[in-house]
């Protein structure tokens, strides 16, 4: 009898994502911040902590070997910082989106810092391919003395192809909350067909947030970190274009959209610096990429 003919159906979509779990525990070891337990599902990839300086910060590197997110990946991060734990995360590159017909493509991060830790986090920029569907959503808790520095930015699409804000949709969550349960919590949707498209972010390329939460800081501090973070705003007039603001939890919030990556660059290193040397008299370090 003649052999059956397979069929060659649509795969769907949902059954190509991954679910991917990257779980990192953070403990104070004398002068170093080391890992405690920690584990990785795939496609995330765990690397040691790398140290910079004599501080003994746990500079650590989130890697996604596969590329990107595609439509259906699920990846989530479970973070907890122990007391007095002082941890730098980073990208080796920027995030990709890819393209979805349907499926989204989904990043959260639950971030839990003990008292008196320290969270500087500085992520690479989020890439949407055109017609890419994104959710991402990056939640803080902070014991009493806990401080974050928070970083996140995202660009208008593969800008050298002419992709811009050529996304299907994304939506995007930062929540932070305090020991007292005071919060700041940042939410959007932009869907550039829909009425309006991404309003006054249109004739930009980058948009970005960076918040400053703790409790310990002293009122004189944060106005001196205010007079400087503002006018390192308007150090690059229509190339930046940003507004600070006291959140109603202690601390400062940055909003601002650039014009290319090196303008975007720039702000972060500035306002970066600025931030540790008055926190903790430290300067901007120079990150490793691998």
């Amino acid at each position: 009898m003649p052999a059956k003919k397979r069929s060659r159906g649509r795969v769907s979509p949902s059954s190509v994502g991954r679910v991917g779990t990257l779980t990192l525990e953070y403990l104070r070891q004398g002068q170093r911040t080391v890992f405690g337990r920690t584990n990785c599902q795939t496609p995330w990839h765990l690397l040691p902590p790398i140290y910079l300086d004599e501080t003994g910060t746990a500079y650590t590197l989130l890697l996604n070997p596969s590329g990107g997110l595609v439509g259906g990946d699920c990846l989530s991060i479970c973070m907890k910082l122990d007391k007095d734990a002082h941890v730098l995360i980073s990208t080796p590159s920027a995030n990709r989106v890819y393209r979805s017909e349907s499926e989204i493509s989904v990043q959260e991060a639950d971030i839990r810092l003990g008292p008196g830790a320290i969270l500087e986090w500085v992520p690479e920029p989020t890439i949407p391919f055109a017609g890419s569907r994104f959710r991402q959503a990056i939640r803080v808790q902070l014991a009493p003395g806990g401080t974050v520095m928070l970083w996140d930015a995202i660009a208008s699409g593969r800008i050298a192809r002419g992709e811009r804000w050529a996304f299907a949709s994304l939506d995007n969550e930062i929540w932070i909350t305090t020991a007292s349960g005071q919060s700041v919590l940042e939410r959007y949707h932009l869907n550039p067909t829909e009425k309006g498209g991404v309003g006054l972010a249109t004739d930009w390329d980058y948009v970005a947030s960076l918040y400053l939460v703790s409790d310990e800081v002293s009122s004189e501090v944060w106005k001196r970190l205010e007079e400087q973070l503002a006018a390192i705003l308007e150090e690059r007039p229509g190339l930046v274009l940003g507004g600070l603001s006291q959140p109603a939890a202690p601390g400062l919030a940055v909003k601002l959209v650039a014009r290319s990556a090196p303008d975007l660059n720039a702000m972060l290193e500035a306002m970066w610096g600025a931030i540790r040397a008055q926190l903790w008299g430290l300067s901007a370090p120079a990150l490793r990429r691998y």
